[in-house]
C-alpha cells in the first residue's frame, strides 16, 4: 500500500493527455501571462502591507526585506519555469509533484494550493471592500452598516470575538460575483479585463514613485533598521534578533516573512500553461518577467514611502494614500484609492482564475470527481463548474468571516508549495536527465537548494499558530484523499487493470 501512495505519474502520460480534446483554449501570449503575474502580485502588498511591515517590523529596511523575499521567489521561479516548459498543462506545482514525488505528495500540494488561492482570494476581497467603501465615502456615499462587513471580528485588546452589528459584507460578495461571471465567460475576456486593471494600477504605482520622489526627506530613513537586521524565529519564537512588544520577532528578516504574502501571485502564471500559445517559451518568460518587474516596483515604492513619512508615522491601513495626505497632496488620495481598487480586483481575478485550473488537473487524475471538477464548458472552454464553486466559497468567506487571522495561512501555504517545487526539480533532474527542457533552471543544484533554504527560513519565522492551522487543513485533506482520491485515481485504476490482466480476469472499477 505504501508503494502505491508514492506512485508517480509518467511524464509520457502527461504528454499523451495533452493531445486530448477536453483541453483549455491556447490564447495567452508572453505579455498576457506577464500581465497575469503582475495582476496577482501588485495589489495588497503595496497598498496595505508596506505600512504594517514598515511600522511594526522593519522600518526603512523594509526595502531590503522585499529583496530577501524576492530572492527566495526568484530561486523558486526558476524551478517553476523549468517545470512549466517540461509539462505545459494545468496544475502548476500539483502536476510537478505528481511526476516527481508521487501521488500522495501531489494531493498534499494540490490541497495546499486550494488553501492558498481560496483564502488569499477571500482576504483580498475583504480588503477590496474596505478600500471601495473608503473611496465612495470620499464622495459622501456610504454602504449601510448592516451589510458593510463581516458579522464578527477578533478584538486584540479583549482577546475575544465581538459582534460588528453587520450581517455580511455586501461589497465583497458583489465583486466576487462580478469577477466569477467574467471568468466563466472565457480566458481571453478574463485576460483583457485583467490587462485593463493591471494597466491602471501600474500607472498609479508609477505616479506614486514619480510624484512622491519630490517629497522624500533622507532624514526619514534614519535610523535605517530601527528593529535590527535579524528577525529569525523558530515557530514564531525569536532565535536571532529582538522581539517586539507582542513577543513576535522584529527586524529586516521578520519583515520579509510578513510581506511574503505580496509575492504569492507569480506561481499562478504556471497554472495557465495549458492556455499559453507557446508554453515552453512564454510561461517561463511570464513567471520571471512578472517577478522581476514587481520586485523593482515594491522596492521603489517602499523607498519613496519611508522617505516621505517616518516609518513609525505610517498609517497601517492605507499607508500610501495617507502618506500623500500627510505631505499635503490631498488630490492624490482618490487616485491612489482608485489604483488600489483596480489592483485588488486584478489580484482576485487571477487567484480565482488559477484555483479551478488546479482542481481541473486533480479531477483529470481522478483525485476529485471529474464529472464536476473536470467539466469544460462547450462554448467558453473554461472549467465553469469549479469556477462557480470557487466563487461561492470565496464569496462566503469574504462576506462572513474576519480574515485577518487567516491571512498568514496564505504565506505558509505558498512557501510550502515553493519548497516542494524546488525539491521536485532536483528529483526530476535525477529521474529524467535527458528529458527535453526548453527552459533549464541554471546552476542546479545550487539554485533549488537555496530556494528550499530561504523558503524554510521564512516558513519557520511565521507564528506557531499558522503551523497548527496548516496541519489542521492538511489533516482534512488527507481524510478526503484516503476516502475518495486514493481509490479513484487514474494511477489506481491502471494498477487494478494491470493486476486484473495478470490474473486473467476483467478489470474492476474502484
Amino acid at each position: 500500500m505504501i508503494h502505491h501512495l508514492f506512485k508517480r505519474k509518467p511524464l509520457s502520460l502527461i504528454h499523451e493527455e495533452m493531445k486530448g480534446d477536453n483541453r483549455l483554449r491556447r490564447v495567452l501570449g508572453p505579455w498576457s501571462l506577464t500581465s497575469l503575474g503582475v495582476g496577482c502580485i501588485i495589489g495588497t502588498g503595496i497598498f496595505v502591507l508596506t505600512g504594517v511591515a514598515a511600522h511594526h517590523k522593519a522600518g526603512p529596511a523594509l526595502m531590503l526585506s522585499f529583496v530577501v523575499a524576492g530572492m527566495a521567489c526568484i530561486f523558486s521561479a526558476l524551478c517553476y519555469a523549468e517545470f512549466a516548459s517540461l509539462t505545459p498543462v494545468a496544475g502548476s506545482a500539483y502536476t510537478y509533484a505528481y511526476v516527481t514525488l508521487g501521488e500522495m505528495f501531489a494531493w498534499i500540494i494540490g490541497w495546499d494550493l486550494v488553501l492558498e488561492y481560496t483564502v488569499a482570494s477571500a482576504t483580498v476581497a475583504h480588503g477590496w471592500s474596505s478600500y471601495f467603501q473608503n473611496f465612495i465615502g470620499s464622495f459622501g456615499v456610504h454602504v449601510p452598516k448592516i451589510v458593510s462587513t463581516a458579522p464578527f471580528d477578533y478584538n486584540l485588546t479583549q482577546g475575544a470575538f465581538v459582534a460588528t452589528g453587520s450581517l455580511f459584507d455586501l461589497p465583497a460578495l458583489i465583486i466576487v460575483a462580478i469577477l466569477i461571471t467574467v471568468l466563466v465567460i472565457g480566458i481571453k475576456e478574463s485576460a483583457r479585463f485583467n490587462n485593463l486593471m493591471v494597466g491602471l494600477k501600474v500607472v498609479v504605482v508609477l505616479m506614486v514613485i514619480a510624484v512622491g520622489a519630490f517629497y522624500v526627506h533622507p532624514s526619514n530613513w534614519q535610523p535605517f533598521a530601527p528593529y535590527g537586521w535579524a528577525g529569525l524565529s523558530l515557530f514564531g519564537k525569536p532565535v536571532f534578533g529582538q522581539a517586539g512588544p507582542d513577543g513576535m520577532p522584529v527586524g529586516m528578516l521578520a519583515g520579509a516573512a510578513i510581506i511574503f504574502f505580496a509575492y504569492i501571485g507569480f506561481d499562478s502564471v504556471s497554472t495557465h500553461a495549458e492556455e499559453a500559445r507557446r508554453p515552453q517559451r512564454d510561461v517561463p518568460f511570464g513567471i520571471i518577467a512578472s517577478l522581476i518587474l514587481c520586485t523593482i516596483l515594491y522596492i521603489a515604492v517602499t523607498l519613496v514611502l519611508t522617505g516621505m513619512v517616518r516609518y513609525d508615522q505610517l498609517d497601517i491601513n492605507a499607508p500610501v494614500a495617507v502618506a500623500f495626505e500627510q505631505v499635503g497632496l490631498d488630490w492624490a488620495r482618490r487616485i491612489i484609492g482608485l489604483g488600489a481598487i483596480a489592483g485588488m480586483m486584478s489580484v482576485m481575478l487571477v487567484l480565482m482564475l488559477s484555483q479551478p485550473r488546479v482542481l481541473l488537473a486533480m479531477a483529470r487524475d481522478g483525485l476529485l470527481p471529474e464529472s464536476f471538477f473536470g467539466a469544460i464548458h462547450p462554448r467558453f472552454r473554461t472549467p465553469w463548474k469549479s469556477t462557480i464553486l470557487t466563487g461561492a466559497m470565496v464569496g462566503t468567506m469574504a462576506s462572513l468571516i474576519p480574515l485577518g487571522i487567516l491571512a498568514e495561512l496564505v504565506s505558509i501555504g505558498t512557501l510550502l508549495a515553493f519548497v516542494i517545487v524546488c525539491l521536485a526539480v532536483l528529483v526530476m533532474r535525477y529521474m529524467h536527465p535527458t528529458a527535453e527542457r526548453p527552459f533549464r533552471c541554471p546552476w542546479v543544484p545550487v539554485v533549488p537548494i537555496l530556494g528550499v533554504i530561504l523558503c524554510l527560513i521564512l516558513m519557520l519565522s511565521l507564528p506557531f499558530e499558522n503551523w497548527l492551522r496548516l496541519f489542521g487543513w492538511m489533516a482534512g485533506g488527507m481524510f478526503i484523499y484516503f476516502l475518495y482520491g486514493r481509490h479513484h485515481s487514474v494511477m489506481a485504476r491502471q494498477r487494478l487493470g494491470q493486476q486484473a490482466a495478470n490474473a486473467g480476469c476483467e478489470p474492476m472499477t474502484p
